[in-house]
């Protein structure tokens, strides 16, 4: 997969009460949430189910490293755009660049590099990437 050479994928994202501090400001460990769920819908999209993957071919991918640069806050009612940009593909680890950006003005509110490994289910320990997902092209 040529993913540095595509756009983005973006996955909308509505800011709820649930998400805030008491001041109504999107509470910090809230990006995370939203950044996982592009994650997720950007597997979706290649047609990667992850239960189906731990059930078929016992392997997970979870996060080891991340890298979060606050630029501005979300508040309540937001409407947010999450990108996901896979920009480095290793033998069991990928690496993401993801934005959260507002979508009324535009402005890039999180900044984030994450890299994710793809482990057996049963033990957690490190394993190739499965041949048959996220081919290259």
């Amino acid at each position: 997969m040529s993913a540095t050479a595509r756009a983005p994928f973006s996955w909308r994202i509505r800011v709820y009460w649930e998400d805030t501090d008491a001041g109504g400001v999107v509470y910090h460990a809230s990006y995370l949430r939203f950044l996982e769920r592009a994650r997720s819908e950007w597997l979706r999209a290649q047609g990667i189910e992850q239960a189906r993957v731990r059930a078929e071919q016992g392997v997970v991918f979870v996060v080891y490293a991340m890298d979060l640069k606050f630029r501005r806050p979300a508040v309540l009612d937001d409407e947010l755009d999450a990108t996901v940009r896979m920009v480095s593909r290793r033998a069991a680890a990928l690496e993401f660049a993801q934005t959260l950006l507002r979508v009324a003005d535009g402005s890039t509110l999180v900044e984030a590099t994450v890299r994710v490994a793809c482990v057996s289910a049963d033990g957690f320990r490190p394993t190739p990437i499965p041949r048959n997902l996220l081919r290259e092209s």
